[in-house]
């Protein structure tokens, strides 16, 4: 059985060989040929493959891009193919991310975090409240309050790192759920045909002028070097699970993560990472579902998330994990994907177009344009683009 994945990071890499690994040792029914592909041109090879019509059995990819295979056809459902007590063991954000018209088509190991990390004792100092939870986050006017007590006692104000260093695919995952929490989106949902009204809505209008103030106010470190936080410059890093180690070997005891703001309709997480799917051009089912247990084991998942830092993708890995369970220091990221507050990013082919014409937005924003400007003509592109494919039919509507 053919399964293509993708080379990110070596820890990643070196912990899917030791799986393929013990599969191809093990007695098996089944065998597993595993290729890295590079990935800057990964979904550019799983393109070309599909019109050679040579896709492996079982393919990575990531998770917002998912509803885009969906529509091309290149993936089958895999509701047949996992086992009941194994879809039951799927924590929400994993099943949500890989559901399409009531389908699942895609299945994580893993997901992500996001939150703000902080230094304990410069909240305390400032005398700013400490939330307890993802239902007890900052309203809007705490977090603008927090920042003006944060900046009196900082050298040059600059005391929020909103990685601005980072590439484009980070301000839709990390800014996206600010509008969230305001009560608007990216698009209009379920049936994402249209963003106009959505996306430039008065409550998204209303979340970005916030952000945007912070930045007027100069409250937000460029973080050119990306050691704003490590160097103490800011007190405050809205950043993903990706940087705990980092952060903690820095602060140790005194680090503490906290949820994003709350805009007026709770407290939202950006989520989602890379996905397993299998292709409709796949000759065995049973070797498919067989790898995909394999890999949803509570044990292999607690050796993929001990490689990549993210989140196990299920309850009884959760538990098994001392980082995430229960009084573990990232059990926050665990309780917004498992208790509503995590949204995946917009589950239609149109994804593309959304997350680059919002990052445009995002970045003219940033430069001082007229917010409600910029997301006009956001949800311009993006309504133009849907209409140009027609609403994106999906294969069996064609």
């Amino acid at each position: 059985m053919r399964v293509w994945a993708h080379a990110g990071q070596e820890a990643e890499r070196s912990t899917l060989e030791s799986q393929v690994r013990r599969i191809n040792e093990a007695d098996l029914p089944f065998g597993v040929e595993l290729t890295f592909i590079p990935e800057r041109s990964y979904n550019a090879q799983v393109q070309a493959a599909a019109l050679a019509g040579d896709l492996p059995d079982v393919l990575e990819f990531d998770g917002p891009y998912l509803s885009n295979y969906v529509w091309q056809g290149h993936l089958r459902p895999l509701g047949s193919l996992l086992s009941q007590e194994t879809r039951q063991e799927l924590i929400p954000s994993i099943v949500d991310q890989g559901t399409i018209g009531g389908k699942l088509y895609g299945v994580g190991t893993f997901d992500s975090g996001l939150g703000i990390y902080a230094r304990k004792s410069l909240l305390t100092v400032a005398g700013v409240r400490i939330p307890n939870g993802p239902d007890d986050a900052w309203s809007s006017e705490e977090f603008k309050g927090a920042l003006e007590r944060l900046a009196k006692d900082d050298s040059d104000g600059a005391v929020l790192d909103l990685k601005l260093n980072y590439p484009p695919e980070w301000f839709t995952y990390a800014f996206s759920p600010l509008i969230q929490s305001a009560g608007a989106d990216l698009i209009e949902r379920p049936g994402y045909e249209r963003s106009g009204g959505i996306l430039d809505s008065p409550r998204s209008v209303g979340a970005l002028k916030q952000f945007q103030s912070w930045l007027q106010k100069g409250y937000v470190d460029p973080n050119i070097d990306d050691a704003a936080f490590t160097q103490s410059r800011v007190a405050l890093s809205w950043a993903g699970h990706w940087e705990f180690q980092r952060y903690h070997e820095a602060f140790d005891n005194d680090l503490i993560i906290l949820p994003l703001p709350d805009l007026g309709h709770g407290s939202r997480t950006g989520q989602g990472s890379w996905v397993w799917g299998v292709t409709r051009n796949n000759p065995s089912n049973a070797a498919a579902a067989g790898f995909l247990e394999y890999l949803l084991l509570p044990e292999e998942i607690l050796a993929m998330t001990a490689a990549n830092g993210a989140v196990p993708a299920t309850y009884s890995a959760i538990e098994g994990s001392m980082r995430y369970r229960e009084g573990g220091p990232l059990n926050l990221f665990a309780r917004q994907l498992t208790e509503g507050f995590a949204f995946p990013r917009p589950q239609t082919p149109a994804y593309p177009v959304i997350t680059s014409a919002f990052n445009q937005a995002v970045q003219e924003i940033r430069n001082g344009k007229d917010v409600r400007t910029a997301l006009s003509d956001a949800a311009a592109v993006i309504d133009q683009d849907i209409a140009d494919n027609k609403g994106y039919p999906m294969p069996d509507e064609h």
